[in-house]
């Protein structure tokens, strides 16, 4: 029901802002519990969107294999795997600092609340991508045991790379979410208008993760990865068009992990070298 590297997607975001916060390479200690956090926090996440959707993927031919609606996992099963998995989330920030263990039940509070936003808002994607902005953001807290505001394009480049893959991947339901009411930019201005939305919250998130290197005094290793975490973006976008979808798996899956993982290799060469 939940892969293990839906915690990795993230991930690198997170160590990211850890590397900006530390100045360089955070303590072992920092990067173990950082690590437990984001796995915690995102198979709790996952475990709690399958349960909250169980009607509509069993209704949608896409997901109704999933394990949930076909019965392979109960769903008592399920809430018990999702409360341990936040459990683990609230002890590991009870291991970085204080602040970390206030500040996460309002983390779980953001991931609860997304899971229904479909069914009112097709903002849904920027939601979540507010949701997933909590791992750079947590990892500044946990290095720093401070919130500090130059984070903050960091969080908005990670808020835009999520809504823009997100909205990516509910190409793959635009008529399914319009016959059951649900909420999606797809659904709501069509597949033409989805890919244009895409593009302009990526294009954001280059641009954040820009202001980002200059905010750092960052160095040319980091606008190496810039230039190649951009030709990674449109090589995204290239494959994605509104008359074919057919490689869409492959843009949602690939590129953003790519993504993901070129400014995370870049920036501690930056530090590194």
């Amino acid at each position: 029901m939940i892969k293990f590297s839906h915690s990795i997607f993230a991930l690198p975001f997170a160590f990211t802002a850890a590397l900006m916060a530390a100045s360089g390479i955070p303590s072992a200690k920092q990067i173990f519990w950082i690590i437990v956090a984001m796995v915690g926090a995102r198979s709790g996440a996952m475990g709690l969107n399958r349960i909250i959707d169980i009607k509509i993927d069993a209704a949608n031919p896409r997901t109704a294999n999933r394990e949930l609606p076909s019965g392979r996992i109960k769903t008592s099963n399920a809430v018990l795997f999702a409360l341990i998995s936040f459990a683990v989330l609230i002890f590991a920030a009870y291991m970085l600092n204080p602040l970390c263990l206030k500040l996460s039940p309002i983390a779980i509070a953001v991931l609860f609340v997304y899971s229904y936003t479909k069914r009112f808002t097709w903002l849904s994607h920027i939601v979540l991508g507010i949701a997933i902005s909590a791992a750079p953001v947590g990892a500044w807290i946990a290095v720093k045991g401070a919130f500090n505001a130059e984070i903050l394009p960091v969080a908005f480049a990670v808020v835009f790379w999520l809504a823009g893959f997100d909205v990516l991947y509910a190409l793959q339901d635009v008529e399914f979410d319009r016959s059951l009411g649900l909420y999606s930019i797809p659904a709501r201005f069509g597949v033409k208008d989805a890919l244009l939305f895409s593009r302009v919250f990526h294009l954001i998130t280059w641009g954040m993760l820009a202001v980002t290197g200059l905010i750092f005094g960052l160095g040319i290793f980091y606008w190496f990865g810039m230039a190649a975490a951009g030709g990674l973006f449109i090589y995204e976008h290239s494959l994605v068009k509104a008359n074919d979808l057919s490689r869409l798996d492959m843009a949602f899956f690939n590129m953003n992990g790519y993504i993901s993982m070129t400014v995370f290799v870049f920036t501690l060469l930056d530090y590194l070298v």
